[in-house]
């Protein structure tokens, strides 16, 4: 059989196989071009089953482009809590004002169009032309180039962007005339149910026949892939700060800086305690005197006075490029003027005794370098470190830290947690503190 009959035979068995088997999935139950654009956002990165609960959330909270674009930033990113990725929720909702400004709230059918909104890139934009409107654009993503390298023998790196245009043109060429959105999707399906990476099940595949792959004994060698450099440990500590007399039952967190990693979003107060260790290697665990010396220290850096009282948990949060590996540290908020020099002794001598064993300096990305937090703990400074610009936003009290980032510091209790949004590990983390999980790690 030569190649056109190979690719005649791979697009008419897939085909009817998809059209037996596809799964019922909410965003094509209605061929609507907005819920394709979510889902296919949503699903980068993210498995489907995953997605479906957070799709029918978003839909019913923003069922339009105009509801979408004209919703707070804060909903958005609460919708899109625990989803990860959360600079695709920003993006999506940034193109969602531009298809109102620029399209009068419909989804261009232009590709170029399509392509210069914000956050769609050449997949996100074949796979909206191809299903919402059934053009003839190829749709290529990792699971794409899986089935195609197998099917085609294809040893081309799939980490080159030379080969990601060949997948292009060959996917373009296998689209039977007027049977894109259902080829593209067959496409998808085929990648994530039976050519997976690790164990394909080529015995159940429409296409095994033809496979030169599987007939050259390679599918478990293809794709070719360069291995991505892994993520970067890092060693934190997180401090969560119980609140004393008009705070108490309430929690001390911080919101992010206006851009750069889970930009705006909530989270519990923590510090880098390391140097970032090399790429793929743990970062070490901080002794528990000193750590909780540099985490009472960092807090002060921000114009807050809190005695660690003990390890509360580890945790573990996996970026793209980052290990955040997390020391919890249960803290107690203290009177500035008349405690804070008995914690300023302690963990000056306790931060002193494990700097003493070492000659690197740590410097955290979001702050001051790790050596000069106990330095701050100084009672000459306190006239220095006020609390300016207090807020009022909802029940709970909003605090400006007077320095050059402006970062927001607030007090909250448990009713809060609807009504921000957490990166998913600083949302387990509280959950689990308010629930009382925590209550007996200090005893």
């Amino acid at each position: 059989m030569g190649l056109i009959e190979q690719k005649q035979h791979f697009s008419v068995n897939l085909l009817d196989w998809y059209m037996i088997n596809r799964r019922d999935l909410p965003w094509r139950r209605h061929n609507n071009p907005y819920f394709t654009w979510v889902s296919e956002i949503m699903l980068q990165q993210t498995r489907v089953d995953t997605v479906i609960p957070y799709f029918n959330r978003f839909i019913g909270n923003f069922p339009t482009v105009q509801a979408l674009a004209e919703a707070p930033e804060e909903d958005v990113l609460k919708n899109w809590e625990g989803l990860g990725y959360y600079s695709r929720a920003r993006n999506l909702q940034a193109a969602a004002r531009q298809v109102m400004e620029l399209h009068g709230g419909e989804i261009p059918q232009d590709k170029q169009a399509v392509f210069a909104l914000k956050g769609v890139g050449p997949y996100t934009a074949g796979a909206i032309l191809s299903i919402a409107f059934n053009q003839p654009q190829p749709a290529v993503d990792g699971n794409v180039m899986r089935v195609l390298s197998r099917y085609f023998l294809i040893d081309e790196d799939i980490m080159k962007g030379s080969t990601r245009v060949l997948m292009e043109e060959l996917a373009g060429e296998l689209i039977p005339e007027g049977r894109a959105r259902d080829f593209n999707q067959a496409l998808m399906e085929l990648g994530a149910l039976v050519c997976t990476p690790k164990a394909p099940h080529c015995l159940t595949c429409p296409v095994m026949e033809q496979c030169s792959g599987r007939i050259a004994g390679r599918e478990l060698t293809l794709p070719v892939k360069t291995k991505a450099k892994p993520p970067r440990p890092e060693q934190r500590l997180v401090a969560i700060v119980e609140g004393r007399g008009a705070h108490r039952g309430r929690v001390l967190v911080r919101q992010r800086p206006e851009s750069g990693l889970l930009a705006r979003m909530w989270e519990l107060p923590h510090v880098l305690a390391e140097p970032p260790a090399k790429a793929g290697k743990k970062a070490a665990p901080l002794a528990d005197e000193p750590a909780m010396a540099l985490l009472a220290g960092s807090l002060w850096a921000e114009g807050f006075a809190a005695r660690p009282e003990g390890l509360a948990t580890h945790a573990e949060h996996v970026f793209s490029h980052i290990v955040w590996q997390l020391q919890v540290y249960k803290c107690t908020e203290q009177s500035q003027s008349s405690e804070l020099p008995l914690i300023a002794a302690e963990a000056r001598a306790a931060y002193d005794a494990q700097a003493a064993t070492k000659d690197t300096v740590a410097t955290d990305p979001d702050g001051q370098s790790a050596a000069t937090f106990a330095s701050t703990f100084s009672t000459s400074d306190q006239a220095e470190r006020k609390l300016t610009d207090d807020v009022e936003v909802g029940d709970a009290p909003q605090i400006h830290i007077g320095k050059g980032d402006q970062l927001t510091y607030r007090w909250i209790g448990p009713e809060d947690m609807d009504k921000m949004a957490f990166p998913n590990i600083f949302l387990k983390l509280l959950s689990s503190y308010f629930a009382g999980v925590y209550d007996d790690s200090n005893e």
